[in-house]
């Protein structure tokens, strides 16, 4: 993502929508928009085109009211975040390439259960030393978007995507003993992280037994 990109979020409205839009886990129209922040239709639209230029988010097209053919009305434009990832630093930095030669260590040693276990351990620490901190407040520390759904978490994002997306069982297996080790730090008993990989979203649910 360029610096440009970034650029874009400076103007207090698009910022506003594009934190709407990236909160609401779903895609959403210049319509629903304008609703939530009080802004006319053509404003909402105008900011919502200029954050999808600019690669922050992505367009697709639906009839929102599930009906089909002649009568049915025109598709309505809907925005979603991005799968592009926001990372900016000056000058670059090349964390993300010892990363990558460190996961490829790790598969090539054969040593993923020392890895898991280490993961486990440093979260389970990090948890403890957040004092009582709530769940969700945890989860989004660390750079998760955690949403609740009828008896679990959902995390609609993956932190380590790029990585994930090379080596996923060793990022995805360190993400869930990691989100163990969280969760038995901060006390949690009733949270239990289980894989549930699934397109768009962490490979992780996080069930809680509640609604």
């Amino acid at each position: 993502m360029s610096v440009d990109a970034i650029g874009v979020l400076r103007e207090p409205v698009r910022r506003a929508i594009y934190e709407y839009a990236v909160g609401r886990g779903e895609p959403v129209g210049r319509d629903e928009v304008a609703s939530a922040l009080g802004l006319g239709r053509t404003l909402a639209a105008f900011h919502l085109d200029r954050l999808a230029d600019a690669g922050l988010l992505e367009v697709s097209y639906a009839r929102r009211s599930g009906r089909a053919g002649p009568g049915a009305g025109r598709p309505a434009k809907l925005y979603r975040r991005s799968a592009a990832e926001i990372e900016v630093s000056l000058p670059p930095r090349r964390y993300l390439a010892a990363a990558e030669l460190l996961a490829e260590v790790i598969e090539h040693a054969g040593v993923d259960e020392q890895a898991f276990h280490t993961a486990r351990t440093q979260s389970r620490a990090a948890g403890r030393a957040a004092g009582g901190v709530d769940l969700i407040a945890a989860l989004t520390s660390q750079g998760y978007e955690p949403q609740r759904r009828a008896g679990s978490i959902v995390l609609r994002n993956c932190p380590f995507h790029a990585l994930a997306r090379d080596y996923p069982p060793l990022i995805c297996g360190m993400n869930l003993a990691s989100l163990q080790g969280l969760v038995e730090g901060l006390g949690e008993p009733d949270a239990v992280p289980r894989m549930d990989p699934d397109s768009g979203r962490c490979c992780v649910v996080i069930d809680t037994g509640s609604g």
